[in-house]
C-alpha cells in the first residue's frame, strides 16, 4: 500500500467522492471483505460488494486474497493507498492556471501553484512507477513565528534574493543534456489549533 496517491482520471475521482465509498476506502487500509465491511458499516453485503467492485474498477483497491468458504470465495480488498489527492487534471476544462495571473501576494495564485504540483508531480509519480526508477524530487516544511507584519516582508524579500541567487548560479540553459526543474516556495499563515483547556484557563 502506497502512503499517498494522485487520483487523475475523473470517473476515479467521483468514485472515491461518494461518502459511502469513501468510508469503505478508509475502512480498507486493512484488508477487509465485502461481508466484514458489511457488518461494520450497516451496508448490506451486496451493498458493500457492489461499490467495491466500483473502486475496484477504478484501481482505488486491489485484491489481496481469495479465500474459499464453502461454495462460495470471499475475495479480501484493501485499499492501494493510505490517503488520495485528487489532481486538477481530473477536471482538466476548469484546471487552475497559474500564468494566468501571477501575483506573489495572492493567495489564490499560490492556490493555483499548489493545484499544479499535485498536477505534475502526480504525473510524474505515475511514470517514474511505469519505468521502475526513482523520482528525484526535494522537499522542504517550516514554520516560522514572525514578530509582526515588517518581519514577514523582510523575510520573503531576502527569501526572494537568496532562491533568484541560487537559481542564477545554478541555472545552465545551454546544457543540452540537463533537465529542468520545477521550483516553488511559498509561505502562509499556518492554521490555528483549536485552544487546549489550559490555555483558555
Amino acid at each position: 500500500m502506497l502512503d499517498v496517491t494522485v487520483i487523475d482520471d475523473p470517473a476515479a475521482a467521483e468514485a472515491s467522492l461518494d461518502p459511502i465509498r469513501a468510508r469503505l476506502l478508509a475502512a480498507l487500509a486493512q484488508p477487509g471483505s465485502a461481508s466484514t465491511l458489511a457488518a461494520t458499516s450497516g451496508l448490506s453485503r451486496q451493498k458493500a460488494n457492489y461499490h467495491l467492485k466500483t473502486l475496484e474498477r477504478h484501481g482505488l483497491v486491489e485484491l489481496v486474497e481469495e479465500r474459499r468458504k464453502g461454495n462460495c470465495t470471499e475475495r479480501v480488498l484493501r485499499a492501494t493507498a493510505a490517503s488520495y489527492v485528487i489532481s486538477p487534471a481530473a477536471l482538466p476544462q476548469v484546471a487552475p492556471d497559474p500564468s494566468r495571473s501571477p501575483d506573489q501576494l495572492s493567495a489564490r495564485w499560490l492556490l493555483s501553484l499548489a493545484a499544479r504540483l499535485v498536477q505534475e508531480v502526480g504525473q510524474l509519480i505515475i511514470g517514474a512507477t511505469a519505468a521502475k526508477r526513482k523520482l528525484a524530487t526535494f522537499a522542504i516544511d517550516s514554520e516560522v513565528r514572525f514578530a509582526s507584519a515588517a518581519d514577514r516582508a523582510a523575510f520573503a524579500a531576502e527569501l526572494t534574493d537568496a532562491v533568484s541567487g541560487l537559481v542564477a548560479k545554478y541555472h545552465d540553459g545551454s546544457a543540452e543534456s540537463g533537465r529542468k526543474h520545477r521550483l516553488v516556495v511559498a509561505l502562509h499563515p499556518s492554521l490555528k489549533s483549536p485552544k487546549t483547556n489550559h490555555e483558555e484557563s
